[in-house]
């Protein structure tokens, strides 16, 4: 299934995608996708639904974050070695864990706002996983049983801010609108092998980076599983797998970053695209 999220920011309404493309209001069905929409058992009862009995939408509204109420937005860092490589950086030990605030989430089409005093916003499209049930010290190799789905993830960054300013990179990640999150959740069943996905992005038709998840450093259960022997991990939790090599920072010979009117396109293989308009923040 693909379960999306569409209407007025802050008032969205839970919907699936239909295989014709037609979108489909779930909102008889489950109040959100988020929390417990997201459980095993929930899942298995909305797969079981004709898609043709639920109300078609009408006309094309605004997408937002195909996950709602996000309760915690991890990410890993330098997880791609070339990545690594371009940033100058060694290949970590272990998986570098940050977080997101998730006031930066945002639907896959709204604005970047480059926020005040930013000189270094970039570009990082990432693989997002999203969590269907509890998990609390699982192993590697049952992992991959708590996830409710994948979709894509822009890990938009102000590298000044990560990097050049005292203290950790997550006053880089989070301004508003540096979490776009969509266009929809795939749920799991659907998606064979998360390392096994084609990832890119453009700018103003320019691609800068082209690159798959088989070369992740950690695959998806490893991350999974690692994170859960720290925190628990709740259904509708949010974690963004890292990059592949050609964000601005890594540009040769100099650094490129976004500036009001670029577009930014974006997506991986079978979960669809995003686009994003920059502007300046008021």
């Amino acid at each position: 299934m693909k379960l999306l999220r569409y209407g007025a920011a802050g008032a969205e309404k839970p919907g699936l995608l239909d295989k014709s493309g037609t979108l489909r209001d779930l909102s008889s069905h489950i109040e959100d996708v988020a929390g417990d929409a997201l459980l095993p058992e929930t899942l298995a009862r909305l797969a079981g639904l004709d898609p043709a009995s639920l109300p078609a939408v009408e006309g094309n509204p605004r997408l937002g974050a195909c996950v709602g109420q996000v309760g915690k937005f991890m990410c890993i860092g330098l997880n791609y070695s070339d990545h690594a490589a371009e940033s100058g950086l060694a290949v970590p030990d272990e998986p570098v864990l940050f977080m997101k605030a998730t006031s930066a989430i945002t639907g896959p089409n709204d604005k970047i706002i480059i926020p005040r005093g930013s000189t270094k916003t970039d570009w990082e499209v990432e693989l997002g996983v999203v969590i269907g049930k509890t998990a609390k010290y699982v192993s590697e190799e049952d992992a991959l049983s708590y996830v409710a789905g994948y979709c894509v993830c822009h890990d938009v960054s102000e590298r000044a801010f990560q990097i050049e300013r005292a203290g950790q990179w997550t006053k880089g990640k989070s301004a508003d609108s540096f979490g776009p999150i969509g266009p929809w959740l795939v749920t799991a069943d659907e998606v064979e092998d998360p390392q096994d996905l084609d990832l890119w992005l453009e700018v103003d038709g320019h691609r800068y980076q082209e690159g798959t998840t088989k070369t992740m450093v950690y695959g998806v259960a490893h991350i999974v599983s690692y994170l859960s022997q720290f925190m628990s991990l709740q259904p509708g939790d949010v974690i963004s797998t890292g990059t592949p090599p050609g964000v601005g920072m890594g540009q040769k010979p100099e650094a490129i970053y976004l500036k009001p009117g670029n577009v930014v396109r974006l997506g991986v293989n079978g979960l669809g695209e995003q686009r994003q308009e920059v502007v300046a923040d008021d």
